[in-house]
C-alpha cells in the first residue's frame, strides 16, 4: 500500500483563529484582504517580507469580479488610487499569421447562429472580429458608449497594473478591512516538528499563529526554505529562465486595450499599457544567449528604453505540495511559471478563495483531506498552467531559431498531450474536445487553448469544407460585430471620462 505523505506528516487538527500572511507584494496583500474580508472572525496578520515580482503583469477578469463583486471594494476609491487601464486580452505577434488576438469572451468556444459548426472551422484564413472585445481591441478601443456619449464599462476585462500604484492601494484596503501590519519586517521563521511556531522580526518580536501564509515570491521562506518541500520543475515544457525589463516614458502613443506578445530570437516579449509609463519586457533561456546578447536584442526591438533595464533570473516549476503542516503557500512561494499568459494573480485568488473555501467548508478546523484536496487542487491549476504556456510554445513557427527549433521539437504537453491529439484529428470542436479536458475544476477551459491552436494556424486533418453559403453567413456575423463598435471610445476618452465630476459607478 502507497503511503500518503500528507496524511501521515498531519499535526493535530486545530481551530484557526489567528492567521499569519508573510509577503511583501500583491499576494501577500490580496490574500490578506481576502481572508480577512471573507471571513472577518479571523485575526489576519501581514509581515513584510521578500517578494520577488516580475513588475506590472496584466490580470485577466477574476482580479476585476474578486475585488469589485466578492469583496465589495468601492469602485470609484480603487479606480482612483490603483489607477488601473483596462485590458481586453493579447495581440499576439506569434506563429504564420501577421497577428492575431486573444480575448476573455469566447470568440472559438461558440458557434454563430444558423452555422452547422463551431466558429473555428471558418476562421482559418481570418480570425478577426469574433466577438465584440477583439472588435475592440483590433481598431485600439476600450468600451461602447451610452446615453450623452459616455463610456459603458462593463464587459470581460482585466487590468494592467502598476505596482507602484496597485500596491499602496491594496495596503490601503487591507488596513481598513482589519489586516495588522506591524512595522518591522521579517527576519527568520522557527520551526519544530513539520511546522512553524513563529515568526521572528527584526528587533526580535515573535509572533505566533494558528495558520501562516506563505507568500513571501519565490524565496518562498516558510514552505521552501524552512519546511524543505520539494520543488518540481517545468524543464520540459518551459526553457526560458530569464528576464530583462525596462520601460519608456510613453508620448503620444495609443493606450491599447491589450497586453502585446512578440515572439523574439531566443523567447519572447511582453508590452503592457500604463497611462504614462510603456513596460517592456524579454523573456529567454539562458542556455541559448547571454545576458549582454539579450539586452542587445531587446534594446535594437525598443530604441527608446530608458537606462533603468533589470536583469530577472527565475526557475519554472511548482512545489509538490502547496499546504504542508500549518503553511500553505500562495503565489510565486507555491509556483512560478513566467507571465506568458498572464496568471500570477488568477492564481494567487484562486488559492486564496480556496483557502476561505477550505476554511469554511470545516468551521476553520481544516483536517489532513481538506489538506490533500487543497493540494491536489493547486498542483493541478498549477500544471494546466504549464501545459497552456507549452502550447504557446510547441506550435510557434515563427522563426527558426535553435531556442524556437527545440521548442517545436522537445517541448511536451503534460496532462493535455491527449487534448492536441483529438485536436489534430477532430479540428476545433469544443464539444469534443471538452471531453478530454485533464484538470477538474480546471480554470481556462478549451477556449484558452483553441484560440492559440486556432490562431497559429495549427494542422488538424478534418478541415471543414463547407458551402459558400456558410462561409459567406460567417463573415456577415463577423461584419455585424465590427460594425457595432464603430462608436466605441478609446482607453484615454474613458479615463478622462471616470475623471470628471459627476462620474457614478453603477
Amino acid at each position: 500500500m502507497v503511503s500518503n505523505p500528507d496524511f501521515e506528516s498531519s499535526p493535530a487538527v486545530r481551530d484557526v483563529h489567528r492567521v499569519l500572511v508573510l509577503g511583501g507584494g500583491s499576494a501577500a496583500l490580496l490574500a490578506a484582504l481576502t481572508l480577512k474580508r471573507l471571513r472577518p472572525s479571523l485575526e489576519v496578520t501581514l509581515v513584510k517580507g521578500p517578494a520577488e515580482e516580475l513588475p506590472d503583469e496584466g490580470t485577466s477578469p477574476v482580479i476585476p469580479a474578486h475585488l469589485f463583486e466578492t469583496l465589495g471594494v468601492a469602485k470609484d476609491a480603487f479606480y482612483r488610487g490603483a489607477q488601473p487601464t483596462w485590458k481586453y486580452g493579447t495581440r499576439f505577434l506569434w506563429g504564420p499569421r501577421e497577428d492575431f488576438l486573444t480575448d476573455f469572451e469566447f470568440q472559438y468556444d461558440q458557434q454563430f447562429q444558423g452555422l452547422p459548426k463551431a466558429n473555428g472551422y471558418y476562421a482559418t484564413q481570418d480570425c478577426s472580429n469574433l466577438s465584440q472585445a477583439s472588435a475592440l481591441m483590433a481598431r485600439d478601443l476600450a468600451f461602447l458608449t451610452g446615453p450623452l456619449g459616455k463610456p459603458v464599462i462593463k464587459g470581460r476585462f482585466g487590468f494592467h497594473l502598476e505596482h507602484d500604484h496597485f500596491l499602496p492601494c491594496l495596503e490601503r484596503l487591507a488596513v481598513d478591512a482589519g489586516v495588522e501590519m506591524p512595522e518591522a519586517c521579517f527576519e527568520r521563521a522557527e520551526c519544530a516538528d513539520g511546522e512553524i511556531t513563529a515568526l521572528i522580526l527584526q528587533g526580535g518580536e515573535s509572533l505566533e499563529a494558528d495558520l501562516f501564509v506563505d507568500a513571501s515570491g519565490a524565496a518562498s521562506e516558510l514552505l521552501g526554505k524552512a519546511l524543505g518541500e520539494p520543488f518540481t520543475p517545468f524543464a520540459g515544457s518551459l526553457r526560458c529562465d530569464r528576464a530583462v525589463i525596462g520601460s519608456w516614458s510613453r508620448t503620444d502613443e495609443p493606450i491599447h486595450p491589450y497586453t502585446t506578445i512578440e515572439t523574439m530570437d531566443h523567447g519572447w516579449a511582453w508590452q503592457v499599457e500604463h497611462e504614462s509609463t510603456i513596460r517592456r519586457g524579454y523573456v529567454y533561456g539562458s542556455d541559448f544567449v547571454s545576458d549582454e546578447e539579450a539586452l542587445a536584442e531587446f534594446r535594437a526591438k525598443n530604441p527608446g528604453l530608458g537606462e533603468d533595464t533589470r536583469l530577472v533570473k527565475f526557475r519554472s516549476g511548482r512545489y509538490q505540495r502547496s499546504w504542508v503542516g500549518n503553511v500553505v503557500a500562495i503565489g510565486d512561494a507555491s509556483g512560478f511559471v513566467e507571465p506568458l499568459a498572464c496568471t500570477a494573480l488568477t492564481q494567487v485568488v484562486h488559492a486564496s478563495r480556496w483557502l476561505v473555501e477550505s476554511l469554511r467548508i470545516t468551521g476553520s478546523r481544516p483536517d489532513a483531506t481538506m489538506r490533500a484536496t487543497f493540494n491536489r487542487v493547486m498542483g493541478a491549476a498549477w500544471d494546466e498552467i504549464r501545459d497552456l504556456l507549452a502550447f504557446h510554445y510547441k506550435f510557434n513557427t515563427r522563426r527558426a531559431t535553435p531556442f524556437w527549433e527545440q521548442c517545436r521539437e522537445k517541448t511536451t504537453l503534460g496532462s493535455h498531450e491527449s487534448f492536441y491529439r483529438l485536436f489534430s484529428e477532430v479540428g476545433p470542436s469544443p464539444a469534443l474536445l471538452a471531453q478530454v479536458i485533464p484538470a477538474r475544476p480546471h480554470n481556462h477551459g478549451v477556449e484558452a487553448f483553441l484560440e492559440l491552436l486556432v490562431g497559429m494556424q495549427v494542422h488538424y486533418d478534418r478541415r471543414h469544407l463547407g458551402a459558400p453559403e456558410e462561409f459567406e453567413a460567417f463573415n456577415r456575423q463577423r461584419e455585424r460585430i465590427s460594425n457595432a463598435v464603430k462608436g466605441g471610445i478609446t482607453v484615454r476618452q474613458a479615463l478622462d471620462a471616470i475623471r470628471k465630476g459627476g462620474w457614478q459607478w453603477s
